[in-house]
């Protein structure tokens, strides 16, 4: 009888720590207090926009559940392998970059990979149907009002720092006087036109005389690059940048479609507000 009256007890306390702990309830999908605060400091939003983002969040779960939306392995894989390809990285130094600069496994990126692709297809079904493509005014109007949005720099002089060891280059920039014979220069014009999209956005992040954040090369060591000069920006017209323009416009749509969607559903579901964070 004691064991009994202990277990029910010790069921009960832990009960309610975890009850305590709820903020929000989304039809049967918890949202605790600690997720609305640590949403809040990662994000550096307020609570309020934290909130409604971790309640559309619980939304899409709902739905990707409701409609059997299922990832296998792969794909994860294939999206993994196309990160890789994209970052000109093999698998294992994608790993290690992501593990270096996020502090997130493997286990862990694969978790999130799955989840973006569950999204991408919950988010199709959606909008299958609804979405059109824009015609040529929508994509006229478009850019004559983001026209500045798409020039850029016709080029990067840059001064690329090569080594196999990470902590001596790292060194290196923070220490831009610091010598190694472990680092290797190479001096390089990159045009544009001419590099990936991760890469000219990295640059573009970057100040004139300034470094880069270290990272793989690719081969198994580290680059950096150093920001020499940047060549005059370009428009280069709205035939350069159409298919920009259109995955703009495109996603814009998506998005308002998409917004629409979960504002009926949230509408239409139980969502009990428990409590939020003070």
């Amino acid at each position: 009888m004691l064991k009994i009256i202990l277990t029910i007890l010790l069921s009960t306390i832990l009960s309610a720590e975890i009850y305590d702990g709820v903020a929000v309830v989304v039809k049967d999908k918890a949202i605790t207090l600690l997720d609305i605060k640590d949403k809040m400091a990662n994000d550096h939003i307020d609570q309020k926009i934290a909130l409604d983002m971790l309640i559309r969040g619980k939304l899409e779960e709902i739905e990707i559940d409701k409609r059997k939306i299922v990832v296998s392995n792969s794909e994860i894989y294939d999206e993994i392998q196309t990160m890789a390809r994209r970052n000109h990285m093999s698998i294992s130094d994608l790993y290690d970059a992501v593990r270096d600069a996020r502090g997130t496994t493997s286990t862990e990126l694969k978790a999130k990979v799955k989840k973006r692709l569950q999204l991408k297809k919950l988010y199709r079904d959606i909008t299958m149907g609804v979405l059109s493509e824009p015609n040529e005014d929508d994509i006229e109007q478009y850019y004559n009002l983001h026209k500045d949005s798409y020039k850029h720099p016709s080029a990067f002089k840059v001064i690329i720092y090569d080594s196999a060891n990470k902590m001596l280059l790292q060194e290196k920039v923070d220490n831009p006087m610091f010598f190694s014979p472990e680092i290797a220069t190479n001096e390089q014009t990159l045009p544009y036109a001419r590099i990936s999209p991760e890469l000219a956005s990295l640059l573009e992040k970057t100040p004139l005389n300034g470094f880069t954040p270290v990272i793989p090369n690719g081969k198994g060591g580290f680059m950096s690059f150093y920001i020499k000069e940047i060549k005059s920006a370009k428009d280069g017209g709205l035939e350069s940048v159409r298919g920009e323009i259109i995955n703009s416009i495109m996603e814009e749509k998506r998005e308002i479609i998409l917004k629409d969607y979960f504002a009926r559903l949230r509408d239409n579901i139980n969502i009990n507000i428990i409590r939020v964070p003070k």
